[in-house]
């Protein structure tokens, strides 16, 4: 979920607000940003909500122009993954043009929630 901070039971998604955050670097995101947002995924192997959670960021990216979904591997990526405080997967973060992480979310996102964060990327 991509909106107000709360944290379901469910496994539902936990988020936090701007982050006026870090700026990922495009070497990171494997030479293909978005060129509006990013959607960045941080998974594992064995996460099945990860997942759940790549059809949902895949589906968002396909209908909104310029925007870009690219998943890591958490464990390939762990400096990384310390750098931007990633503590659990499935973990999204939205990042602007600019690369900047202007949201993130823990668990697995309703797409709608990731429609309006995106509102506040582009």
């Amino acid at each position: 979920m991509m909106g107000t901070p709360r944290r379901r039971r469910n496994g539902g998604a936990r988020v936090s607000g701007h982050d006026g955050g870090p700026r990922v670097d495009t070497a990171v995101l494997g030479g293909r940003p978005g060129e509006r947002a990013t959607l960045l995924q941080f998974s594992t192997a064995f996460c099945a909500p990860c997942r759940a959670t790549r059809r949902v960021l895949s589906e968002v990216a396909a209908m909104v122009p310029g925007v870009a979904h690219v998943e890591i591997d958490a464990e390939a990526h762990l400096a990384l993954v310390r750098a931007l405080g990633i503590e659990s997967t499935p973990t999204t973060l939205v990042l602007d043009a600019d690369r900047r992480v202007v949201r993130r979310a823990a668990g697995v996102p309703r797409r709608a929630d990731v429609i309006a964060a995106l509102g506040e990327a582009i």
